[in-house]
């Protein structure tokens, strides 16, 4: 049962998409509209992750049940063919590391930005020097900028390893991240820009869809909990497996 609700975690994580979507909409000149400009790339997107996500999962089950492993590729113990297993993980690190930029630079704005209203006058923090580059323009440094976010991916770094609980811990921020970010919010402003009357159908089928979600984030969060209680009477700092 607590495999399950954690499952539901991991499934839920898949839709953060959403918040990078709104980012890169962002981004996008327009006329044409964002909307038309992304279409097609949603379109396939969506398609192409949802095909591969549903293979893995319903081939992973359908043959190996619930004795299936977390990382296919690895988890039985054999690490052959090594040339498929280096392109995955190669593939695996530039997603992370985009991913890891466009999810933390409103965390490092946001300190940024309070840092310099709160010391005004403190030249670590709001002094910017020019490094100059060879055949590029010069390049802006902020010593503060340099130390926080340093010791940040620093941190963030050392608890990963401390904390190798990769399904647990992404069903977990799945859970999170899911009701909030994807659901309340999205619902909420849709309701405000089409001003849909309180009490109408359409209002109750979105109250409706919004607090199913809400339970499915609270079951989630619940079973990665407890997956990762489960984790913890077997673990060992820093060691990927256990």
């Amino acid at each position: 049962m607590w495999r399950s609700f954690q499952a539901l975690g991991d499934i839920a994580f898949a839709y953060s998409y959403s918040v990078i979507l709104i980012e890169i909409q962002d981004t996008i000149k327009a006329p044409p509209s964002e909307a038309k400009t992304m279409k097609k790339a949603t379109v396939l997107s969506i398609a192409v992750t949802t095909t591969f996500y549903m293979l893995c999962g319903c081939m992973g089950y359908a043959a190996f049940g619930d004795f299936a492993p977390g990382n296919l590729l690895t988890g039985f113990g054999f690490y052959n063919p090594f040339w498929l297993l280096d392109i995955a993980n190669a593939a695996i690190v530039v997603h992370l590391v985009g991913a890891y930029q466009v999810f933390c630079q409103p965390i490092f704005a946001f300190v940024e930005k309070w840092a310099a209203q709160r010391w005004p006058e403190s030249k670590l923090i709001t002094k910017e020097f020019q490094v100059p580059v060879p055949g590029l323009p010069s390049f802006k440094l902020n010593l503060f900028r340099l130390v926080w976010r340093t010791k940040f991916v620093m941190l963030t770094t050392i608890i990963s390893m401390l904390l190798p609980f990769f399904n647990d811990v992404v069903g977990l921020l799945g859970a999170l991240g899911f009701w909030p970010l994807t659901v309340y919010f999205p619902v909420e402003m849709y309701i405000a820009q089409k001003q849909i009357p309180k009490w109408s159908t359409r209002w109750i089928c979105l109250q409706i869809l919004s607090i199913a979600c809400l339970v499915i984030s609270l079951v989630a969060a619940a079973g990665s909990i407890a997956g990762v209680m489960l984790d913890l009477k077997v673990y060992r700092p820093f060691k990927t497996s256990y």
